[in-house]
């Protein structure tokens, strides 16, 4: 199957259209309003550094819905404990450049290019992306991103230097995105891991719909704080 060449139009293909890998489009570039149009619409950036920028709409894809977080009792106990802090908003760029920096020092490589952090950074500051961030004493040892629309979260990526500091992150994150009524976090490819956390595969035909039913209530926007 062809994949699309984008041109500078605002426009993507139909999701069906992708390769049986989920890869629908190619080009474009990585403006808030593109960015935007791409989620609204089921479609996500993933590439490497110098390649072409490359648009998927992976079938199956994943989906953490909120009440099937899985939470060990290890990490129970690690929360009951205390030792981390969890703070939202407060160190994007620091939170985003950590999830490349721990994918490279592991030798995993990363699709969060310097031109995909300053597409997310823009985000940030249009209130469209969050952050969430775990202390231990005064440095931030875990954390996640991503971009929030109608009552959907789409998780891009996490990191941690501490047993537990990620998750411990995406246990807040559930906790505060259960308060506003938000859907499901988008967890995009599968993975072993995050299906240990509960995450579920469902078909692009399911998952279409009930994406444009959440993008029906508007958008939480601006800066988040864990308290409120």
């Amino acid at each position: 199957m062809p994949v699309y060449l984008l041109t500078d139009d605002l426009i993507f293909p139909p999701v069906h259209l992708a390769t049986k890998e989920g890869l629908l489009a190619v080009g474009g570039d990585l403006s808030p309003q593109r960015l935007l149009l791409a989620y609204q619409n089921g479609i996500f950036p993933w590439y490497s550094d110098g390649d072409p920028i490359l648009w998927w709409a992976p079938d199956p894809r994943l989906v953490l819905y909120l009440q099937d977080l899985k939470i060990s009792r290890s990490l129970k106990k690690t929360i009951r404990k205390g030792h981390f802090t969890v703070t939202m908003d407060t160190r994007f760029e620091e939170v985003i450049r950590s999830c490349a920096s721990t994918r490279i020092e592991a030798d995993q490589g990363t699709w969060i290019t310097s031109e995909m952090a300053k597409g997310y950074i823009r985000l940030h500051t249009m209130g469209y992306t969050h952050s969430v961030e775990t202390w231990y004493q005064s440095k931030i040892v875990g954390g996640l991103y991503g971009v929030s629309l109608g009552r959907c979260f789409f998780g891009e990526s996490m990191f941690s230097t501490m047993t537990d500091a990620s998750k411990v992150a995406l246990v807040a994150l559930r906790d505060y995105l259960q308060k506003r009524n938000f859907d499901f976090i988008d967890c995009q490819m599968p993975t072993d891991h995050l299906i240990s956390l509960g995450g579920r595969k469902i078909s692009r035909d399911e998952y279409m719909p009930q994406l444009y039913r959440s993008l029906q209530y508007p958008t939480h926007k601006g800066v988040w704080h864990l308290s409120h």
